[in-house]
């Protein structure tokens, strides 16, 4: 009942007069929630997420380029065009400032960009360690949090109030503890969710398949228990309430996660799957429907390439 209302609430919002919502023109293949929506050819995308109602926003790795649809119609067109030496991974969204939070990748860096005229707000470089893959983004009202699949920490930006920006020099390293286990070499922290007023993170580890409850202060680390269940290729994190969906890029699914009142516990109670998934990395939703990104990491990278969002029923 509370996902139809908010899905209601969605469809009254797009159609309120004079919302202040800026609206794509690139023609799409149907309307009403198409359930494929095409992205630039040779675009190459990771990162989704949803904005004010009806927008949705991907970013590139090829330049940092950020794509702006409707995901009412399909319908989108470039809202930040791309950069030399840019490289845009995972987004986050603040609907009090309008702003999107870019992940930089192995530049080091997060970009923040006003969603509504693409212009760039701030650039912060998070870290200049080496190696590093500043790879996925979530917003709180306190702080924007920034994982790093190749180290063992993540990146605070804290946020004034209603979400005001702080200066440069306000980024916080965090090391990650407690349970986390660290792989040299390999794709570690990739996806970062954060529970209702964001008294906790949750990680997915790529290479060990598994699921964190972490402390956003301290860094402490607790293994979610999902009673032998294993979440590998985890990438990209989307929660609702106690579920949490995990998108396992190369498995080509989306596993669906029912946690604890604690977040510590959990059961894997169900996979989404579709035939158009093509190495998906990463999922926003909206009412009853989740867009997830295919990022096609199997196929080589050329500007005739085709790259698409995929919709599923949750």
């Amino acid at each position: 009942m509370k996902r139809t209302f908010l899905f209601i609430l969605f469809l009254a919002a797009v159609a309120l007069p004079g919302l202040n919502v800026a609206q794509p023109t690139l023609a799409s293949k149907s309307a009403a929630f198409p359930e494929i929506i095409s992205l630039p050819d040779g675009f190459r995308p990771e990162g989704i997420v949803s904005g004010r109602p009806p927008n949705a926003y991907v970013g590139s790795l090829a330049n940092g380029a950020i794509y702006h649809f409707n995901l009412l119609t399909g319908e989108g067109a470039i809202l930040a065009p791309g950069q030399d030496g840019r490289v845009a991974v995972g987004l986050g969204y603040d609907k009090r400032t309008d702003y999107l939070f870019v992940s930089g990748g192995p530049t080091g860096t997060a970009s923040v960009y006003d969603a509504t005229s693409g212009a760039e707000v701030a650039v912060y470089q998070l870290t200049t360690t080496s190696p590093t893959f500043v790879n996925d983004v979530i917003v709180t009202r306190q702080a924007a949090y920034f994982t790093d699949s190749s180290q063992p920490v993540y990146y605070r930006l804290p946020l004034g109030p209603g979400g005001s920006l702080p200066e440069p020099t306000a980024v916080e390293t965090i090391a990650l503890s407690g349970d986390f286990v660290f792989v040299p070499g390999a794709f570690n922290s990739n996806g970062i969710e954060a529970t209702p007023g964001g008294r906790w993170l949750l990680i997915v580890h790529s290479a060990r398949g598994e699921l964190y409850r972490v402390d956003p202060a301290t860094g402490e680390a607790t293994l979610v228990d999902l009673g032998g269940g294993a979440l590998p290729n985890g990438d990209g994190l989307w929660l609702e309430g106690h579920t949490l969906y995990v998108v396992q890029n190369f498995l080509n699914q989306i596993a669906v996660v029912q946690l604890n009142s604690q977040y510590d516990a959990g059961t894997i109670t169900d996979v989404i799957t579709h035939p158009d998934f093509r190495i998906p990395t990463t999922v926003t939703g909206v009412g009853p429907y989740l867009f997830a990104v295919n990022a096609r990491f199997d196929t080589p990278p050329t500007p005739d390439t085709e790259y698409e969002v995929v919709r599923v029923n949750k």
